[in-house]
């Protein structure tokens, strides 16, 4: 079943009924669900799908025209092209203008590309001199980030100015993430979204008619689980030597979020370890987060891991691969993942928050147009009882920005199982003054997942906004 999308097919459908020649890029990374959407899309129409692979040029050459072949000339399937021109002038001849439109898909494109420089080039001079006018679509499709982005959409490529619009595919929101599991309970459906991150491929595997709890030992805690093995199996198909990446990503993973600290922490060089953090980037395993009010401040840059499936991967299965292996996947899931499983979702449900802030404040329902969403963190000045003052970390799980009002929102998010009492709030009205002074706070929220304290039965809740899990989930 097909699930979510509907904004991406859409936008496809729309470039699809256009007269004449069409373009979409696509990309994103992977198992996102970038060829399911497609699949979907071309389900009813005229389609050459092919999907690059890495074997070299002159072999995505011959697979490539037998993909034609089977489409536009089933009678001479058996031949073969020397140039990928010949198959370009076969395509051209066969498209009539009064056929049913042709729509041509080149998924994974720079495993082609990258090995036949020439490849953009050639499809920049058909699109202009011969596809123009003709009744086809073309979808470009690639799941490596830096090369679509730098080599299929900078001003620098061939075809740039050619295509009608580009879909750079995410993960599911947890939202959306929520329709693979219907009929779980709120609280499940966000540790679901925060042990697949929203990922397509890894939401599918989830079987709905099961529990949270099985899903979770079949794909982690079992060594045929389709996820047992998969930080490695991505990071293989991207990357010749894992070694280093898979230490720096241990390092991210337990917290380590600044470049140095991480490099005396795998022993490498900064600039190493630098070129291989903006390679994990590329990839859309990690992300550079910076303070929201103070972007330009260098040393204000963390390095987190955007994809919370390598995030539970990596807090869990490396110190249970034995018991994995021995069968006993199960008995460490229980005794030492569940009970830990609401500390992990810490940062997964501030992320969510972030997302729903973004999304209501958009609407207007925390009076003020926002515009962005982050974090804020640096130190604040206390006083103890002896009135010696000191200086202690400080941060703010959910800041949101009005850049026109120059307003802003901040907000606590807890999810733990017990009630939000005055103590986050105060603490969050007085560490919102820290924020930068261009920004007016209009309103503080909280979220939590078990509700809050009767403390604010009574309070003053006028720049006050409570939002319970369940109240994330509402459409």
């Amino acid at each position: 079943m097909f699930i979510g999308r509907e904004k991406e097919l859409r936008a496809l459908e729309s470039v699809f009924e256009k007269d004449g020649f069409g373009m979409t890029v696509i990309y994103g990374r992977r198992r996102v669900g970038k060829s399911t959407l497609i699949k979907e899309f071309v389900k009813d129409k005229r389609v050459i799908f092919y999907t690059a692979t890495k074997v070299g040029a002159e072999r995505n050459l011959e697979f490539f025209t037998k993909q034609v072949l089977e489409v536009l000339d089933p009678s001479i399937s058996e031949a073969s092209f020397p140039t990928v021109e010949s198959v370009l002038d076969l395509i051209s001849a066969r498209i009539q203008n009064g056929d049913r439109k042709v729509v041509l898909v080149i998924d994974e494109l720079p495993y082609w590309a990258e090995k036949d420089e020439a490849l953009l080039s050639i499809l920049q001079k058909y699109i202009d001199t011969m596809w123009l006018q003709k009744n086809m679509m073309i979808i470009l499709c690639g799941s490596t980030l830096s090369f679509m982005e730098k080599k299929v959409l900078s001003e620098k490529s061939p075809i740039f100015g050619r295509r009608d619009s580009q879909i750079k595919l995410e993960a599911f929101n947890y939202r959306d993430s929520s329709l693979f599991v219907p009929k779980y309970s709120v609280e499940d459906k966000a540790i679901c979204y925060g042990v697949t991150g929203g990922v397509a491929k890894y939401l599918a595997l989830f079987d709905p008619k099961k529990s949270l709890d099985d899903n979770i030992i079949r794909l982690f805690f079992n060594p045929d689980g389709y996820l047992f093995d998969e930080t490695r199996n991505l990071l293989t198909q991207e990357f010749a030597d894992i070694t280093p990446v898979n230490n720096i990503i241990e390092q991210v993973a337990s917290g380590e979020n600044s470049l140095n600290i991480i490099a005396s922490k795998v022993h490498e060089k900064d600039t190493t370890v630098l070129y291989s953090l903006e390679k994990l980037i590329d990839v859309g395993l990690v992300e550079k987060r910076k303070c929201i009010t103070e972007e330009k401040n260098k040393k204000k840059t963390q390095y987190v891991l955007k994809d919370h499936m390598f995030s539970f991967w990596y807090k869990f299965i490396p110190n249970a691969v034995s018991v994995i292996e021995m069968g006993q996947g199960q008995k460490y899931y229980e005794k030492i993942v569940k009970p830990q499983l609401h500390s992990f979702m810490v940062s997964v449900f501030e992320e969510m928050c972030r997302y729903y802030t973004l999304e209501q404040g958009i609407m207007g329902s925390f009076d003020s147009f926002i515009t962005e969403t982050g974090t804020w963190w640096g130190t604040e000045l206390m006083v103890d009882e002896g009135g010696k003052r000191y200086q202690q970390s400080a941060d703010i799980d959910v800041v949101g920005l009005s850049s026109v009002a120059k307003t802003a929102v901040c907000g606590e998010c807890k999810f733990k199982n017990e009630k939000i009492d005055k103590e986050i709030y105060e603490t969050l009205v007085r560490r919102s003054g820290l924020i930068s002074g261009n920004y007016m706070v209009t309103k503080y929220l909280l979220f939590s997942l078990s509700g809050f304290s009767k403390w604010f039965d009574d309070a003053d809740t006028s720049n006050l906004k409570l939002i319970t899990l369940q109240d994330l989930y509402k459409t």
